[in-house]
């Protein structure tokens, strides 16, 4: 087979200031929920925030750790609100966006009542469980929380994506039809291959293979089926099936479960501190969620550049599979191009920003990794011959 002359794709000046900015971006609104955190805990206004829930509930610990919660969600999200002004603002300046600021608004307000709902689950539960079992509470709830971080996993597309995008039954019939003998040929059984209507928000272009089990199902964005031809969209899914055929999924619970396990740990050790210094009376006194929240922060961004490796590693391996599943990885490489495009991606990083920002590989990399592939295993027939 013989590869067309690679070309050079360098960045244009739009996207480097575009990725620049965001990552900025992302620095600042994680700088700005730590600084957050630690003014509620210097000033005191976390336990200001308790015995204010208390008098108003001061015989239900549950109510009053629920009024806890509302009240600390509305603040961390005012703090960081304009931030996310800032970059709605840019992805509408750089024409990525089709959002007109009321949608975008409401998104906004639904995604912050969906991260309320499912925070209050998780602080009633630690904290109940802390009630109960004030020794052995890290080891009891870091258990049910992988039970609940696998039912995410599985019932996510179900009950999680419907709120924000629209979905509907693929139309193209042969293009299901490949897809799902794609998904067969990876061991996987496709329960359904849906358009996702992304084009409503974005003018950015992806596809996935989401759930576990009966929910598993490929999501195809209406801007890739509209800007991609087949070929290239049965490689980009043979990309996102090399995950299923390394197992990343299970993996990546394994890994959760084990940075969760030393995440629990290390919170109950600051929190048996804290008390021991008279900073709380208890360990369930909830006026320490800030203290858990910035053990949380801190444990992220220890585990940032082992975590990224870990990510690219995978991506490497579900391009491997790639290109072993399809006919010519030249649609591959014409899709890794367009979606680079589409997406205002950064092609070429510096090797810093690489590893601590980045869980794929460079677009530059990923092309040079397929040719190099290609000039291994040609096929029986150059493509165009067939």
């Amino acid at each position: 087979m013989v590869l067309p002359v690679p070309q050079d794709h360098p960045d244009t000046p739009e996207a480097r200031r575009y990725n620049r900015v965001r990552r900025i971006l992302g620095v600042a609104d994680a700088a700005l929920g730590v600084v957050a955190l630690l003014v509620l805990l210097i000033t005191h206004w976390s336990a200001a925030l308790r015995d204010l829930s208390f008098r108003a509930w001061p015989q239900n610990y549950s109510l009053a750790l629920l009024l806890y919660w509302l009240m600390l969600a509305v603040l961390l999200k005012l703090a960081g609100f304009p931030l996310d002004v800032y970059g709605y603002r840019l992805e509408r300046h750089y024409d990525l966006s089709n959002q007109k600021t009321g949608a975008w608004l409401w998104d906004e307000f639904k995604g912050w009542l969906v991260g309320f709902a499912i925070g209050l689950g998780l602080v009633e539960l630690v904290y109940y469980v802390m009630r109960k079992a004030p020794n052995y509470w890290w080891l009891i709830t870091w258990a049910l929380f992988i039970v609940i971080y696998v039912f995410f996993v599985q019932l996510a597309p179900l009950l999680l994506f419907p709120l924000f995008y629209k979905f509907k039954p693929l139309e193209n019939d042969a293009l299901r039809e490949r897809l799902t003998r794609l998904g067969e040929r990876a061991g996987t059984r496709v329960r359904g291959v849906y358009e996702w209507v992304l084009s409503e928000k974005s003018k950015k272009a992806n596809a996935a293979l989401t759930g576990l089990g009966a929910t598993r199902r490929i999501i195809l964005a209406d801007t890739l089926l509209r800007n991609y031809s087949d070929d290239e969209i049965e490689a980009v899914l043979a990309h996102e099936l090399g995950h299923h055929v390394h197992r990343h999924i299970f993996k990546s619970i394994v890994v959760q479960a084990g940075v969760s396990l030393f995440g629990f740990w290390a919170a109950n050790e600051v929190l048996h501190r804290a008390v021991d210094h008279h900073l709380f009376d208890f360990v369930y006194d909830f006026a320490n969620l800030p203290l858990l929240l910035l053990v949380s922060s801190a444990i992220s961004l220890l585990l940032l550049i082992p975590l990224n490796a870990y990510s690219r590693y995978n991506e490497r391996q579900a391009d491997t599979y790639a290109f072993q599943s399809v006919r010519d990885v030249r649609p591959y490489i014409a899709a890794l191009n367009k979606l680079a495009d589409q997406n205002m991606a950064e092609r070429q990083p510096s090797r810093l920003v690489e590893v601590l920002f980045h869980s794929h590989p460079p677009i530059p990399k990923r092309i040079a990794a397929a040719e190099a592939w290609a000039r291994k295993n040609p096929p029986l027939m150059d493509a165009d011959q067939r």
